[in-house]
Parts: structure tokens; sequence; C-alpha cells
């Protein structure tokens, strides 16, 4: 029973940092990447499909990001999928390929994206927090009903400590990162 609660609550706690690798993926620094754009959606063929699934995208330069669709007549819809995407970048398109000139970031917006940063990261900890409540509130309910013993109990409680360092750790090592990445110029 207590190897099941730890499992879960290390399940819940990498589902936490999952969604902040998710986000933290999703916000656009001063470099370019792939990521930036490759989940957009396109109106092509009579579907709505992902632009790595119908183009080629490099990244020639650091603050350039190059789409070449294996189809052209696609170029137009993946130049109308990018401008309405959230990118804030408009697409140079020369009949053949797209080019995205991502701009370096201002001070005052990576002043923004730090503090974005630090919330999501600490809303995260929160999170693993309130997971590391809820399975110490099952191991005393535990001890409770007599199914386990007290050292049982602590040893569990020790562990689960354990794995919420670890995983508090592991959120500010994230974070450090990524602040570190929208400070370079």
């Amino acid at each position: 029973m207590l190897k099941e609660i730890c499992q879960e609550s290390k399940g819940r706690m990498e589902e936490s940092i999952g969604s902040l690798s998710e986000r933290y993926a999703r916000m656009r620094g001063g470099r370019a990447r792939v990521d930036l754009v490759s989940g957009i959606k396109v109106d092509c063929y009579g579907s709505r499909m992902s632009l790595e699934q119908i183009s080629n995208i490099s990244i020639p330069e650091p603050r350039l990001i190059v789409i070449e669709p294996w189809d052209k007549s696609v170029l137009g819809p993946v130049e109308k999928a990018i401008l309405a995407s959230d990118l804030g970048i408009n697409p140079t398109n020369d009949g053949t390929i797209i080019r995205l000139a991502v701009p370096p970031l201002t001070e005052e917006r990576r002043g923004g994206l730090a503090k974005m940063i630090k919330q999501w990261a600490e809303e995260t900890r929160v999170s693993v927090r309130n997971v590391r409540r809820e399975a110490r509130g099952k191991i005393s309910d535990l001890e409770k009903n007599k199914e386990i013993s007290e050292d049982e109990k602590k040893r569990a409680e020790k562990d689960i400590q354990i794995l919420t360092d670890d995983f508090i750790k592991e959120i500010d090592e994230f974070q450090e990162r990524k602040v570190k990445e929208i400070s370079q110029v």
C-alpha cells in the first residue's frame, strides 16, 4: 500500500514538471527554436496538420527559422497559420520557403518573461507540495486504521519528503536554466 502511494505521488509530481516543461517550451525567448513553430496547425489537404508533418523546419542562424514545405502549394496556408498563431512574428514568403526572423527580446520583455518563469515554477512547486500533503494524509490514515506501524509511517513520510525535495530541486534548476536562456542577448 505504501509503495502505491509513493508511486502515485511520483507520477503526479512528474506530471507537474511535464506541464511546466511544456509551458517553458512554448515561451518565445530571443532564440529561434524548431518547437516554436512545429506544433502550429495548418489547414491543408482538407484537414488540419501540424507544420512539422508538411514541411522541413530548420534553424540556419540563431535568430532565423526556415520552413520549407514539401509541397509548394501549401505555402499560403502555412503563412496564414503562422500569422494566426500567437508567435508575433511576421513570415517572409519567397515562393519556395518561408523565413521567420525572431526579433531580439527587449529588456522589458526579458523582465516580464523572467517573472512569468518564476511564477510558473512556484505554481509547480505548490503543486508538488500538495501531492506531498495528500500522500502524508493517506499515510496517516493508514496508521490511524492500524494498517501500518508508526515506524513504517515515518519511513514512508521520509521517502515522500526525499521525492519532494528531488522534484523541487529539479524545478529550481529548470527555472534557473530558463531564466539564464532568456537573459542571453
